[in-house]
């Protein structure tokens, strides 16, 4: 099924409505690095704005709402997926915009309620439902939603 592009940028603007809370956490964010040489940019491909050379952070990208926090230059670099780095699966690099794109599609779907929900499945883990579904999306540019959700025991 594929949508008229009117009706997909009507979704998306609804949905950008519906996760500014965690847009705002992360404009925030963003802001604070700009200080310390971040660069925001508007990545029409990834419905984000883009902090490039974002200063805090173990590496890599993370994000929040419409907005990603990256500690590199560009985020259209090659990256290994969680299962791949865990051990699980021998898979190829992917591209990490790819993966990002995926949450940003996710966050626009669960709005304010993604980041308890993403915790409660694992937190930032290759057995998380939606950094797997980022990961596939990021292979084969379909399958960004989660195919089942597995909430973690305490």
């Amino acid at each position: 099924m594929s949508l008229s592009p009117l009706l997909l940028r009507v979704l998306q603007g609804v949905g950008a409505l519906w996760t500014s809370p965690n847009t705002l956490i992360g404009l925030a964010a963003g802001t604070a690095g700009m200080l310390a040489g971040a660069r925001p940019s508007w990545n029409a491909r990834d419905c984000a704005i883009v902090f490039r050379e974002f200063p805090w952070g173990p590496g890599g990208a993370i994000t929040l709402g419409n907005v990603i926090l990256h500690t590199g230059p560009v985020l259209d670099v090659p990256c290994r997926t969680y299962a791949h780095q865990a051990g699980h699966a021998s898979e190829p690099v992917i591209g990490l915009h790819d993966h990002e794109r995926a949450h940003v599609y996710q966050y626009l779907v669960l709005g304010p309620l993604y980041l308890p929900v993403y915790l409660l499945c694992g937190g930032v883990s290759a057995r998380n439902p939606f950094e797997r579904a980022a990961d596939v999306y990021a292979l084969q540019g379909r399958g960004w939603w989660p195919r089942y959700f597995r909430v973690k025991s305490m």
